[in-house]
This record gives C-alpha cells, structure tokens and sequence, in this order.
C-alpha cells in the first residue's frame, strides 16, 4: 500500500452491499446497526448501484475516480463472501484495469481467498492490498497461516475488534506484514478493549519493526485497570492521544 495512504485522496466503493456473520467480531457488526435503522436485512448480498464505479467515466471521457486514489473497496461487505462469487471476477478485472488506482479491502474470509482469484494474479496485483481482520487468539491461529502463505503484494493485520489478548509472536511479522491496525468495539452492548492488549501489539510491532496504528479505542477502554465508556466521536482522538503510532 502507498506510504502516504493515510494522507492519500480516497474513494468508497461499496460494490456490493450485505454479509452473514462469520466469527466473534462480527457480533455487533456496524453495517448491520446501519441497516437495522433502515429496515434493511443485512444478510442479504446485493450488487449497488456503484459496481462499475471504478471504470465509469465523466462526459469529457476522464475516469469519475482520478488516478492516484486510494479506493476502500467493500467496506458493507466482505469481499470473498460466497453470495458475490458471479461478479468478482468483473471486480477483479476493474482493478486489473486501473493499475493507477490502489484498492484497499478487509476480509474474515482469508481462506476464501485461493479459489477466488483471477488467473492472472500471480503473486499478487501491485495495486491491491487485502487486510485481514483477527479479533481473538483462536482466529489468529486460523487465519494467520493461511494469511502469511497467500500470494498478496501488500498485507495489513486488522486487530480489530480487539476482544482479547493476541500473541503475534511466533508469526515472524516483520517478513511479511505491512502494519498492524489495532481497534476496540464501537456501538452498543459493546465487549471492553483493554490498553494492555493494545500495548503489547504495539510492542511486539517496535521490536519487528512493523508499522503500528492504534485506529480508535472503542467504546469501552479498559486502562490502569479502570473501565471507561467512550462516547463514538472521542474514540479516534483518545486513541490518538495515547502518542503510540508508529510509521
């Protein structure tokens, strides 16, 4: 992924909307909160209006999204998720077709990955990183060797949500690992994140020399042993505030 990505212009491409819960973290999932609001059933996988976004054109013939953006792809969905395997492949050749954009996606589906890519992929498109999300020890044990042999390019861990403590050690992150993004629940009836969880990624990332992002805190932190709820708009800045990031 870019070095500047943060900083990067971006772009939202939602090409399809809707998932069915996998894991532990999916349990309060956001994209079902937002469509419970909205008497929409999650758990159905729609194309949107917005598949083809990548390759659609202004009138003057220049591409809607400009060349350089940074593209979150599938932020309402996952991905590899099994209803969305007829149109990936359309998915796969917009991105094979601009090169000159980075598409960024998270996915709980790591071991969806190998029968879903198109024959071209080789040991990865240069343009695309897949992040894959671990939330406890068990799906780090899962997913991680599968994540650490797939052929991707660029590789960034989501600990996110974080519900409980994550031992990377014997993962050898600094082979193969971009960033590690770490992150507690947001929303209601959520499960606490505790800043020891946090700390000790963050340090396991110093001594392999890994880049580290502490994303948001989550609306229950837990620090020095205390339980503090955190309203949503503080979470991002509180976690900021810790001074812990690592480029």
């Amino acid at each position: 992924m870019p070095k500047n990505a943060i900083e990067s212009k971006s772009k939202m491409w939602n090409l399809w909307h809707g998932c069915h819960k996998l894991s532990a973290g999916c349990q309060h999932c956001y994209v079902y909160r937002g469509d419970a609001k909205r008497d929409i059933d999650s758990s159905v996988v729609a194309k949107t209006k917005n598949f083809e976004l990548p390759i659609q054109k202004k009138r003057n013939d220049e591409y809607k999204i400009p060349s350089g953006t940074l593209v979150y792809t599938c932020f309402t969905s996952d991905f590899f998720v099994e209803d969305a395997d007829l149109w990936r492949g359309e998915a796969w050749e917009m991105m094979r077709v601009r090169q000159d954009l980075h598409f960024i996606m998270i996915t709980k589906r790591i071991d969806r990955l190998q029968e879903t890519l198109p024959a071209d992929w080789g040991d990865g498109y240069d343009n695309v990183t897949i992040c894959c999300t671990i939330e406890n020890q068990d799906r780090a044990d899962y997913r991680l060797p599968i994540y650490k042999a797939a052929p991707i390019k660029h590789k960034i861990l989501i600990c996110e949500p974080l519900l409980e403590r994550i031992d990377l050690q014997s993962y050898d992150i600094c082979s193969w690992i971009e960033q590690v993004v770490v992150g507690g629940e947001s929303g209601y009836n959520t499960r606490p994140c505790n800043f020891d969880w946090v700390m000790e990624l963050h340090d396991v990332c110093v001594e392999n020399k890994v880049s580290f992002w502490f994303k948001q805190t989550g609306a229950k932190f837990i620090k020095d042993g205390k339980l503090y709820d955190i309203k949503r708009q503080f979470q991002h800045s509180q976690a900021r505030k810790a001074g812990i990031n690592l480029k």
